[in-house]
Order: C-alpha cells, then structure tokens, then sequence
C-alpha cells in the first residue's frame, strides 16, 4: 500500500472519510461475490455524489489502476473481481438518491446505486411504477448493476427487462468524463426522454457487464401500476408439457410473471422450517394486497388451506401474475391461461407460489443468499427463441443425467427455473446447490447475528460443481444461446463474428484506451 499512499491521500479528500475503504475485511468482501474470493482489490472508493465519482474515476485511471464498479454485489459470475490485475472497488452504494419523478413526462431519475425496493416504494403512492420493476433480491440489487447484467424477474413475461424501459444514462468513463446518452446527449435538450434520436447510444452501455464505463445516473420510463391482478398455477406430468404451455402464454401476452419450477424447485420454495411469525405475516400481505376486506380474507384463507406440501412428488408447477386495467380484462385473461394448460395437459393447482411473490415482492436479502439447508447455490442461464426451447431443454437435461450419480454423491442438487421474457424469448436456468463453507458475501448479507450454521469446507463438491458449471456454460455456447449476467463466466467477446467483435474491441479502445474498466468482463482488455 505503500507506493498507493499519495492516491489514496488524494482520494481521501475528495470522498472524505468514509469515501474509502482498506482494511482488510472490507478487501477480502469487495475481492469476492457469490461464487469465489481471492481477487487482489488494492483498496475500496464509495463515492456519494456522481461528481466525486467523475474525480475519483479520473485520479484512479491517470495513476494506471484498473477498476471495477460493484452494485449490490449478488452475482456468480466474477462480473466485478477482475482475475489477473490488482483493481480498485467502485462501491456504488452511497449513490442512492432518486433524483426526479415526472408524473407529466411518466420518466423516473436514478443514481445507479439505487435499488429497484427505492424505486418501487418512491413511485407506489404515486400510482406509477417501471415496466419490469426488479428482482427478489430488489431490496440490495441496484438498477446499475441490473443494467450492467440484465436482471430479471419481476414484469419479465410482459416487458422483459430494465433494458427496455431505460430512456438515457450518465456513464463515467474511464478519464473521469461524463457522457450523456439518449436526449440528454443533444446540448439544448431539457430532460431525457427518448433514447434514439439517432443512434442508440444508451443500447451501447447495457448489459456491458461495467466494461465500457461505470453507471452514474440512469431515467427510465414509468407505467401507471395495473389496478388488478390475477394468480393462477399448474401442474403436468411432464417438464415438455409445462415449457409448450409457458411460451404459448408468452406469444398470447397474458401475464407479466409466468414461470415454470420443477418439483425440486418447488418443494424448495415451501420448505424450511415452520415459522408461525413469518407465515402470519406473509398471509396478512396476501390479504392487504386484495381489495376489500372479504376478498382479502377469502385470498388469505385460500393461502393457508393450500399449506406448503399441495405439488405432488414430480410435478412441473407453471405460476402465472395476470395484470390489468379491470377486473374483466383479468377474467378474459385467465381464461386464456386456463385454455392454453388444458390443451397441454395441465390441472389447475392452488395460486399459494406466485400470489405470496406478489405479496412479498422484496424480501429481505439473507432470505434467499442461501438455500434451505445454509446451503451454497450458484445459477447459470440461457436464452433462445421459443422455436428452440424443447432443444436446449432436452441437451441440458441430457447432459445433467449423464452427471447425476457424481452430483448425487457429492451432494448436489440440481433445479430448474424456467420462464419468458416479453413474448419471443425463452429462458431457462439450472440452479445448482450444495453444503459448503461460505464466502464473504454471505456472512456479510447475514451478518453476524445469524442463527445459521456455516457447513464446513466441502472442495470436492465444489470441484464438482465448477466442473458441471463449465460444461453447462460451453453447451450454452454451442447453441448460440444468449445469457444475462456475463461477466467473465460466459464467452462473449470470442463468439462473435468478426464484424461485430471489431466493432465491440473498437468501442472498448474509445472509451477506455488504457483498458482499466473491469478488465476481462466481455472477454475485453
């Protein structure tokens, strides 16, 4: 640290005294995120405005020091701990102020650190709300970092994800400059509001996995809140029968949350122990979330005879949100829903695993950091078209079977989640869970009052697990599929053909010709 002193004075007096981090727990957390630890982090910068951010930026870059930007930090794919370089932290938590609301232009102004709870709870009393409004893990998850890495989720089946609905961004690049993209890159333009006038500059910084430059203020376009909604589930024999039904509701709109778990994902969404507290409060959100009192009841009553154990050992449980403008719009709906199981075998099931979503729509982080048994879990994904959903479907689950007697000795579990996106994507995602030792991350999520147990050190599962990661991930690949969350786990940079990786390597030359801005992400610099 010695040779860093004259840095870091400097950015002591920019950021003040709580604007940088070195002590060696705060390197060891900001060096790791959900998958590994051991990246070399030289020191920790936690801005809190966007212009100390632009400075420290600057004074970082002209001292030849790579960075990375880091939001909540809930990711598995390295997407901020660069691998091969000693790297500064940029903590983007402090920059968390939602700047402007216009009810008149129906546009929301963010810092990058704000989280998608912030924004969900700023415009609720206004009756607004964004298109796709965030992840479970929305409570910590930030929009830069949902941008960065194309989050997920909730209004996912209708709108499809942040990316759609971002109007115009503030990026620091890696000079300390700020650029504007959208309107507010036009000199005399007032507000943002549009984002291609021209080309598309704000599509150049999405989904960059913070290669390009760190998100410093982002407008997004808001919706008014639909006033009624509707829950709707099913259960079929087979996992062929659910993805048909689920990308038929995709292609016919019908819903803004559709997903399809299997039984393993399932009976893990119910389990755990009984928490008579936990579940009393979560049947009240479910009654508050119904107008009028007697419907509130019926939906609460409705929740506790369904109990946790009503999926039958092998069944694929599709879970749909309806959303409208009146109540018959949701009849209308669900009708169609109905139709379109029936027609691939599906029986209705009780509503309990999307109503209760819904109703505990950002659920504390140490919720979900871990699985059911304090278990570690990482998830990987990919993305086609609904023409090719059976087909990577049925390779995953082939290649799954031919590792299922080593991950059953070694104690891994393996689920599914699968959903849509708007009404031409599919996406599925196996999620693979193991008894491990944590990372940092987690103890900092659960802090230290946990009533958990931290499992010992398990290196052959893990081994294990990194190995059927790689395999997934190559397979993925071979089938041209997309991801979110790229980072330095999934190929991007050398999938490409040629045209386009010029294009991308040119991009990275301009706005960061000293290659400091989380190198590796993209398989760039």
């Amino acid at each position: 640290m010695t040779g860093l002193a004259p840095l870091l004075d400097r950015l002591a007096e920019t950021l003040g005294p709580d604007g940088i981090l070195a002590d060696p727990d705060s390197l060891r957390l900001h060096g790791s995120d959900l998958l590994e630890e051991g990246a070399d982090c030289a020191f920790v910068v936690r801005p809190a405005t966007v212009e100390a951010l632009a400075e420290a930026v600057g004074l970082i870059g002209r001292a030849g020091i790579a960075m990375a930007p880091r939001g909540g930090g809930l990711t598995y794919v390295r997407g901020y701990t660069p691998a091969d370089r000693r790297f500064a932290a940029i903590d983007l938590s402090r920059l968390d102020r939602v700047i402007a609301v216009s009810e008149e232009d129906m546009t929301i102004t963010v810092e990058a650190g704000a989280t998608w709870k912030q924004i969900h709870d700023a415009l609720a009393p206004l009756g607004l709300r964004l298109p796709f409004f965030g992840t479970f893990s929305g409570s910590r998850a930030t929009v830069g970092g949902g941008l960065s890495n194309g989050a997920l989720f909730l209004g996912t089946a209708r709108h499809v994800s942040a990316a759609e609905a971002v109007v115009g961004m503030e990026v620091v690049l890696a000079d300390g400059s700020i650029l504007h993209t959208g309107q507010r890159a036009v000199a005399r333009a007032p507000r943002p509001f549009l984002r291609t006038f021209g080309p598309d500059t704000t599509g150049l910084f999405v989904h960059d996995a913070g290669a390009l430059g760190i998100k410093a203020r982002v407008t997004l376009r808001l919706i008014r809140a639909p006033g009624h909604f509707g829950y709707l589930s099913f259960g079929f024999e087979r996992q062929a029968d659910g993805i048909a039904a689920l990308c038929e509701v995709a292609r016919a709109d019908l819903a803004e949350d559709a997903y399809l778990m299997d039984a393993d994902k399932t009976r893990s969404a119910l389990s755990g122990p009984t928490d008579l507290l936990r579940d009393a409060r979560m049947l009240a959100k479910v009654a508050g979330q119904e107008r009028g009192l007697l419907k509130g009841l019926r939906a609460g009553a409705k929740l506790a005879l369904a109990g946790r154990s009503f999926i039958a050992a092998g069944c694929h449980s599709l879970h749909l949100v309806l959303a409208g403008r009146s109540e018959a719009a949701i009849a209308a709906d669900r009708q169609a829903a109905r139709a379109i199981a029936g027609r691939f075998g599906g029986r209705e099931l009780p509503d309990s695993i999307p109503r209760a979503g819904r109703a505990d729509l950002f659920p504390p982080v140490r919720d979900m950091i871990l699985g059911p048994l304090a278990d570690r879990w990482i998830a990987l994904n990919a993305k086609v078209p609904h023409s090719e959903a059976q087909r990577l479907t049925a390779a995953v689950e082939a290649l799954l079977a031919r590792r299922q007697s080593a991950l059953d000795a070694a104690g891994v579990t393996v689920s599914r989640l699968i959903t849509v996106m708007g009404t031409h994507a599919f996406s599925y995602e196996p999620v693979l869970n193991w008894r491990d030792a944590w990372l940092p991350l987690h103890r900092d999520v659960l802090g230290p009052a946990t009533r958990l147990d931290e499992p010992p050190a398990a290196p052959d599962a893990r081994a294990l697990v990194m190995e059927v990661r790689e395999e997934l991930i190559a397979l993925f690949a071979q089938l041209g599929a997309a991801s979110n969350q790229i980072g330095r786990t999934y190929p991007y940079a050398s999938v490409l053909r040629p045209q386009a990786r010029a294009l991308l390597e040119a991009l990275k030359r301009a706005v960061d010709p000293e290659g400091l801005m989380n190198p590796g992400a993209l398989e760039l610099g």
